[in-house]
């Protein structure tokens, strides 16, 4: 069922949210390959703003019709405005986008069922968690316009090992979804009929948790990547000491001790 509080973009981008709190974003512009224009990114922006305001979601499930998942930024429509402020402004709106499926209080699930390249991988490796049809490919191949991956590295090295991520950055090579996943990339790897089936697994899986515990863990988790070890610590202690004190920590735990399963609100 589609929410009606989600803004919408006709055809651009779709959305679609279950009972469950799932809501699902597709990027709906397979004759672009579904690039990241401007209209797209603004799609993005305004639907991602709008998950994060609204406490009924989930889990979001980031896919894309037709055979390639992201091709990256339109360069058709980056090349008609050669000017350094519109290429400074486009990538700062890209940036933000980027942070904003970071700091959902929810989980973002990228479902690749095809191309992810450039700013497309870069996306890819934004999301939480990944799962990839076996026929999907990977790569940051800007460097074959004379145009290095500069933000797409960003996500790409904190997934796999520097050297991996520089090999990709350098050659613009392209990596198979086994590949992906070998490096840290991507989650799972399944046959693209069974895309979906993957996918469900992951959220229901994440379903069952307290939404509480998943909002406190994800922030803390990109918190504690960036500092020192001892500061990643103090924060993490005191992530945890919070989260013990809340009912859900505290439900959870009684229901441990009497060997019963949890009653948590959704």
């Amino acid at each position: 069922m589609t929410d009606s509080k989600i803004p919408h973009t006709p055809d651009l981008l779709l959305h679609e949210r279950d009972a469950r709190g799932v809501h699902r974003l597709t990027l709906n512009n397979p004759a672009s390959f579904n690039t990241l224009s401007e209209a797209m990114l603004t799609a993005l922006q305004q639907a991602l703003n709008a998950v994060a305001q609204d406490d009924h979601v989930r889990v979001v499930v980031l896919g894309a019709a037709g055979k390639t998942f992201c091709a990256g930024h339109n360069l058709k429509e980056m090349r008609a405005q050669p000017e350094l402020a519109y290429y400074q402004q486009l990538f700062a709106q890209c940036n933000r986008m980027m942070m904003t499926i970071q700091k959902l209080p929810v989980p973002v699930i990228a479902r690749v069922q095809g191309l992810a390249t450039a700013a497309g991988c870069q996306l890819v490796a934004q999301c939480d968690l990944a799962v990839s049809a076996n026929s999907a490919t990977f790569g940051v191949n800007g460097i074959d316009v004379g145009l290095f991956c500069a933000t797409p590295s960003v996500p790409l090295v904190r997934n796999m090992h520097a050297k991996q991520a520089m090999e990709m950055l350098l050659t613009g090579g392209f990596i198979s979804a086994a590949e992906a996943q070998s490096r840290g990339l991507i989650n799972r790897v399944c046959a693209a009929e069974e895309l979906d089936v993957q996918i469900d697994e992951l959220v229901n899986a994440i379903l069952a948790k307290p939404r509480e515990a998943v909002r406190v863990g994800k922030a803390l988790f990109y918190q504690q990547r960036e500092m020192g070890i001892e500061a990643a610590y103090q924060l993490a202690g005191q992530t945890m000491a919070c989260n013990m004190v809340h009912e859900v920590a505290q439900e959870g735990v009684q229901a441990f001790i009497e060997k019963r399963t949890p009653s948590w609100r959704a």
